[in-house]
């Protein structure tokens, strides 16, 4: 998959890490199971997200979740 856009080095697009997933739920003042609702996915899904690289119940968020999450994060202090 030379196109996609999380893999050609051109887009700006990026995985989050597990400690920025972290910090902006909590910045938000939201458990992982509210936070989770937000996106419509499951609490076991988002601490997946939130897991250290490398373990075994790691996964990575992709970047449109991450992006959507930031958006209704702020929408929050409207």
């Amino acid at each position: 998959m030379a196109n996609h856009p999380n893999r050609s080095g051109k887009s700006k697009s990026r995985n989050p890490k597990p400690a920025e997933i972290r910090k902006a739920r909590e910045g938000a003042g939201l458990s992982q199971a509210a936070a989770g609702e937000m996106l419509h996915t499951t609490v076991g899904t988002w601490a997946q997200w939130e897991a250290e690289e490398g373990s075994d119940g790691h996964r990575r968020m992709h970047p449109a979740f991450w992006e959507l999450f930031q958006i209704k994060i702020a929408a929050l202090g409207d």
